[in-house]
């Protein structure tokens, strides 16, 4: 999925229109138009802008990256779990694994 499509996907997701998004995010309704039409490219200046307004990533928002399936809350998370203790890393990691592997079973017997 390229960019364009990510922003637009976004912004579906919120309801909003190219013109809530550029008053969100600082961007001109125009340049909103030609990123989701795929005819320009944004700055980084500007991605920056229009993650941050989703609270997404960069690498998100342009589909690349290690963190590129991960929104800002998830990377958030996984970084405020190095802060435990390593006996409650450990329960919340065997109890992650748990619903992980039901859910791969699931899948897996429903395909």
């Amino acid at each position: 999925m390229n960019t364009g499509n990510i922003i637009t996907k976004l912004r579906r997701e919120k309801g909003w229109s190219q013109t809530d998004l550029s008053k969100q995010c600082g961007v001109s309704r125009e340049m909103v138009g030609k990123y989701e039409r795929n005819e320009a490219v944004p700055s980084i200046e500007a991605a920056k802008k229009i993650a941050d307004t989703f609270g997404v990533s960069l690498d998100y928002l342009v589909g690349e990256g290690i963190n590129a399936h991960f929104d800002k809350k998830i990377l958030q998370r996984i970084q405020d779990l190095e802060l435990l203790e390593e006996e409650k890393k450990k329960t919340l990691f065997d109890l992650m694994d748990t619903y992980i592997r039901d859910a791969k079973t699931r899948q897996a017997y429903s395909a």
